[in-house]
């Protein structure tokens, strides 16, 4: 009576939770998730990730696109990891049995016009610094995609300069070594080559374009 009142017009179960799903074969399953998400890890794939994915597929999947940018970031404490530190606070984050690191935050910068601010800290004592993007202020900037480091195929600016020649296009059969397209800088050009043979499947950024480093621009395969 409780299942058709909440339930209202629909019908409920009134069989095992679940017992509607189709079966899973874990042993075939489990073979293609580590075939698609290995690259991305730097410790081994295990049944619990499987699981997860299984339950909570886009949950698991942005996490791992974070595990790819950032590491494993289970190993920080929960409260910081929300909440960030306050000034002079420390911090012990254990990386694995028998290694711990003491971090202690010394300052936050004001924000640059780009919206990031340079944290300085302390790791073991050493003083260390990293710039980081200032999400709260919400500043609107357009960013080129970035290149996929576990992607093979994808080919990005080695470095920061105008995007000045594209010598490629979407079709175009390429061998290892021809030059794809030129990167000027600083009065100087570079020109970035194939590491191997294949098909250009797009060029993602036109010529004049300013570019920053790892900024996908050609992909290939």
């Amino acid at each position: 009576k409780l299942q058709k009142i909440i339930l209202k017009n629909k019908k409920p179960y009134t069989n095992r939770p679940n017992v509607h799903l189709a079966p899973t074969d874990f042993d075939k399953e489990f073979k293609a998730f580590k075939k698609k998400f290995q690259k991305g890890f730097t410790r081994a794939i295990e049944m619990e990730d499987f699981l997860s994915y299984t339950l909570y597929p886009k949950v698991f999947e942005k996490a791992h696109e974070n595990y790819k940018l950032y590491g494993n970031l289970a190993l920080v404490p929960t409260k910081h990891f929300f909440y960030g530190m306050k000034l002079r606070e420390e911090t012990l984050i254990e990386l694995e049995p028998g290694k711990t690191v003491i971090i202690r935050l010394l300052s936050v910068g004001i924000p640059n016009e780009l919206g990031m601010r340079t944290v300085f800290f302390q790791v073991n004592g050493e003083n260390r610094f990293v710039d980081v993007l200032d999400t709260s202020l919400n500043l609107k900037i357009e960013e080129n995609e970035k290149i996929d480091p576990a992607n093979d195929d994808q080919i990005g600016a080695p470095l920061q300069g105008s995007l000045y020649k594209v010598l490629v296009k979407k079709g175009q059969e390429v061998k290892e070594n021809d030059p794809l397209f030129v990167i000027e800088a600083m009065k100087m050009e570079t020109t970035v080559t194939a590491f191997k043979s294949g098909k250009v499947q797009s060029v993602s950024l036109k010529e004049g374009s300013m570019v920053k480093q790892d900024d996908l621009v050609v992909t290939i395969s």
